[in-house]
């Protein structure tokens, strides 16, 4: 196969280009979907992609419903009285509703299916709390939506979503509906609060667990302040390489959550977008196919820009994606191949030419961009990078910020991502479509369910 040019490697792991970016995104503050700083800062890409010699760089907007957030509140009250109502203690997960309720509070542990199985009847007009966690011994990530909706269909009022990361910060995130807002009012709170509320809930009281005899528990108000209503949002784009129909497609998402500066979810993998375009752009001679790069808007509150994208390109017209997502936490790759196998083995084929580590998933998720590509059958993958931490360690909290990524881990992923792209675009692999039909029945049952409840459900049946 056609290597990297040594001279582009070496670019890649002295350049400050990328790492540029990334300050001046995370300086940016507040991206939340539809914002004036997620504008800015797909502005911002936009400049870079001029400045890495790309072509035809610009804005692309589309509609999204959007969601404000305002103030919240959790109260207890009972053995123990509390008042938690500062943005980090506790916050709403964008897609709730506002709402105020009063409920006993239920632990269902890690929202697995035995845990919500066992609180039984309890949960019927409680407030439900749930960590996000998600168990080593369960065979695939169980998403913060599918326990939202779980809470949901088994009568919960309310819903908490609890840190499992230790440092006092309140964890956030979309609920799911793809009918916004949802239907009970959502909350995040911290591993310490969420501890203390655990200490108290429902049955824990003599040690029981979840649904065991035990103390009442503590009654828990819930008090959310939000706006749901449409606006707009912007993917920003460029190209690269010869004037094909076809092209390979290089993704990230731009906006981030409004309490994070969104340093590595999602800033890391548009400044990756642009690096590797920088430096494809000193090797366009060599590219058979036209590579185009989309920084996604409105990928946090529901995949907005990628279907937007999807949906207003020919189904031909795409090779195959590679979506960047939360990918500077080390160095250590991990792509989600959702059944491609030709797109896998590129990466393996680059990991092992530059002696670096691989982990790869096979499970079809429809969480990241890639899932409107997925869905339809196109080859379509998610790059991350793997650490210590499980879960999304520092993501979607305050402190997601540029001091916990290094600018060394940067530079390998982009090492590694622009040799699998320049793979794909001189021709020598190809990325087999898959039908619908084929998607739709490898997809695991506990995401069926997930998408069928949440409306985002996207086949017949």
């Amino acid at each position: 196969m056609t290597e990297l040019p040594d001279r582009v490697v070496g670019d890649a792991r002295t350049s400050d280009f990328g790492w540029s970016l990334l300050t001046d995104l995370t300086d940016i503050g507040n991206r939340m979907a539809g914002s004036a700083g997620e504008r800015r800062g797909a502005e911002r890409v936009v400049e870079a992609f001029e400045a890495a010699g790309l072509r035809n760089a610009g804005l692309d907007e589309f509609e999204i419903p959007g969601w404000w957030r305002g103030e919240s509140s959790l109260s207890v009250s009972g053995a123990v009285d509390r008042h938690h109502e500062r943005s980090h203690e506790v916050i709403a997960l964008p897609g709730t509703p506002s709402g105020e309720v009063t409920a006993p509070l239920v632990d269902v542990g890690d929202g697995t299916d035995e845990e919500f199985a066992a609180a039984g009847d309890a949960l019927e007009g409680a407030v439900a709390m749930a960590s996000s966690r998600t168990p080593e011994s369960h065979d695939r990530w169980i998403h913060r939506m599918e326990k939202y909706v779980a809470a949901a269909e088994r009568g919960a009022v309310g819903f908490v979503f609890r840190n499992h990361i230790e440092g006092a910060l309140p964890p956030t995130g979309e609920i799911g509906y793809h009918n916004r807002p949802g239907p009970i009012p959502a909350v995040g709170v911290s591993k310490e609060v969420g501890d203390r509320l655990s200490r108290l809930a429902v049955g824990a009281g003599k040690g029981g667990g979840v649904g065991s005899e035990g103390d009442d528990g503590p009654t828990v108000s819930l008090d959310v302040d939000c706006r749901n209503e449409p606006t707009t949002s912007v993917n920003a784009v460029a190209e690269v390489g010869p004037d094909t129909d076809e092209a390979v497609y290089l993704t990230a998402h731009v906006d981030a959550h409004d309490v994070s500066d969104g340093a590595n979810d999602n800033g890391a993998g548009s400044a990756l977008v642009a690096e590797v375009g920088r430096l494809l752009a000193s090797v366009e001679d060599d590219l058979d196919t036209r590579v185009r790069l989309v920084t996604f808007g409105s990928e946090e509150i529901g995949l907005w820009g990628a279907y937007h994208a999807a949906e207003t390109t020919p189904r031909e017209e795409i090779a195959c994606v590679v979506n960047l997502d939360g990918a500077c936490s080390s160095r250590n790759l991990r792509v989600g191949t959702n059944g491609f196998d030709g797109m896998r083995s590129v990466f393996e084929a680059v990991v092992d030419a530059f002696d670096a580590p691989l982990a790869t998933g096979e499970t079809i998720s429809p969480h990241g961009d890639q899932w409107a590509f997925v869905q339809e059958g196109i080859p379509a993958v998610m790059v991350s990078t793997t650490s210590d931490q499980s879960g999304r360690g520092w993501g979607h909290t305050h402190a997601d910020t540029l001091d916990k990524l290094d600018s060394r881990d940067l530079g390998e992923v982009a090492t590694l991502v622009a040799a699998s792209v320049y793979r794909f675009a001189t021709g020598e692999v190809e990325a087999a479509h898959r039908s619908r039909e084929s998607i739709r029945d490898a997809i695991d049952e506990g995401y069926v369910e997930e998408l069928k409840t949440g409306g985002r459900w996207p086949y017949e049946g």
